[in-house]
């Protein structure tokens, strides 16, 4: 087409796509092609790519390329057979050439990452040495760390036990409590069931009707040689992510193992071997595909951990996941709070109602929180705060009526 003088540019465009270079290469190609006598097409230097003795040697330095680089350095007859006597790559053409086959999909099994290892014992007795708060006990000895997966749990000289409302549930009022509700008896009894048969318990029901608090208050009720791993999922993520949070559940380096799909799986399902519960809340979340991921880790057959599924809507969320429904052993859905429950559990929840009529109680529920306990934890702190600041308010209808005008729209 040059030749006949019908090329344009966007024939030359389209020839650079096609052949995956710079448009300015292929106008220097038609140049050199205009010339009486084209030149040699000069064939470039290949590219230095590792072999797979050069592979296995940096995953067994923990994936470290300036390690391979010094050992190549060290050893080049061996690292590089074949090759030149003394001719070894630079460092900078190594991490090029790893970065290449990381790109191509190629996996680099580390089990454990190459940095930042420390001796623990040395690393407690530093601690000890500078004495920080919460580093050392009574007798300046180090508080030992619990292991990666392993609640720690209260000791027993601790005076107190933790608090009540873990794991996000937040309280909205000094001198609130935990209250045992036939629908915490409820969670408990399936959970138990569940852990004891290895299987997978759903948790459902709408927003705000005490759900995380119940499971978290059950988990408390479980014997403390069974360990609970919490996975913290986010928005709708993908599955790299939501591998990350199952390998942060269980204490494993999800930094160097979540794009590596084969080392990772490999480690999630050796910690699934050990009898223990893996809980993911908010599991409405994860999208299908992520969920039948889970369902194949549960699905293996040496997999002896416990699934606990919780959230909103977690029951028309696994709908679009049937295989890991099916799986489902127990599925408990936790009710709004009984019109009749609601002034003893009141009563236990926080001494503020103890004053208060049944009647007035009654009348809010009805009107504002519908059996709602997150709701009635709102009600309770606006009515705390008023009562803090006004000591001699009576705790009627009027303040009840006080404390709901701050709920909004929607309670």
């Amino acid at each position: 087409m040059d030749e006949a003088g019908t090329l344009e540019t966007v024939h030359v465009r389209i020839a650079a796509a096609t052949s995956g270079v710079s448009l300015r290469t292929v106008w220097r190609w038609l140049a050199a092609a205009r010339q009486p006598e084209p030149p040699e097409p000069s064939l470039g230097r290949v590219a230095f790519m590792l072999t797979d003795r050069l592979w296995s040697r940096l995953s067994d330095l923990g994936g470290n390329v300036k390690a391979l680089h010094s050992w190549m350095h060290d050893q080049p007859q061996e690292a590089l057979p074949g090759r030149e006597a003394g001719w070894v790559p630079s460092l900078t053409t190594v991490h090029d050439a790893v970065r290449r086959e990381l790109r191509a999909g190629r996996v680099l099994e580390v089990s454990l990452p190459a940095h930042a290892r420390r001796d623990p014992e040395r690393y407690d007795r530093a601690l000890a040495e500078l004495a920080l708060p919460g580093t050392v006990d009574e007798t300046c000895r180090p508080v030992p760390t619990p292991r990666p997966g392993v609640p720690a749990g209260p000791r027993e000289s601790d005076p107190t036990p933790p608090p009540p409302f873990a794991h996000g549930a937040r309280l909205y009022t000094p001198g609130a409590h935990a209250v045992s509700t036939r629908q915490l008896g409820e969670v408990t009894e399936a959970l138990v069931h569940t852990v004891a048969a290895r299987g997978i318990v759903c948790v459902y029901g709408d927003p705000s009707h005490g759900k995380t608090v119940a499971l978290h208050q059950a988990l408390r009720l479980l014997p403390r040689r069974v360990p609970v791993h919490r996975a913290l999922v986010p928005v709708k993520p993908a599955l790299p992510q939501l591998r990350a949070a199952l390998l942060t559940a269980f204490g494993l380096p999800a930094t160097h193992l979540t794009n590596r799909t084969d080392a990772a799986d490999r480690a999630l399902l050796d910690a699934l071997k050990a009898p223990g519960v893996l809980v993911i809340d908010d599991v409405q979340r994860i999208a299908a595909p992520e969920l039948d991921y889970l369902r194949l880790l549960v699905d293996a057959p040496t997999t002896h951990t416990s699934l606990v599924l919780c959230g909103a809507g977690a029951e028309r969320t696994l709908t679009r996941a049937p295989a890991l429904a099916s799986r489902v052993l127990t599925w408990q859905h936790t009710p709004r709070l009984d019109t009749a429950q609601v002034p003893r559990v009141l009563r236990l929840f926080h001494p503020l109602w103890d004053a208060a009529a049944d009647e007035d109680l009654l009348h809010t529920d009805r009107a504002h929180a519908r059996g709602n306990f997150r709701t009635w934890a709102k009600i309770t702190s606006h009515a705390y705060a008023a009562r803090s600041r006004d000591p001699g308010t009576a705790v009627d209808r009027a303040l009840l009526t006080r404390a709901c005008s701050h709920l909004g729209p929607n309670p």
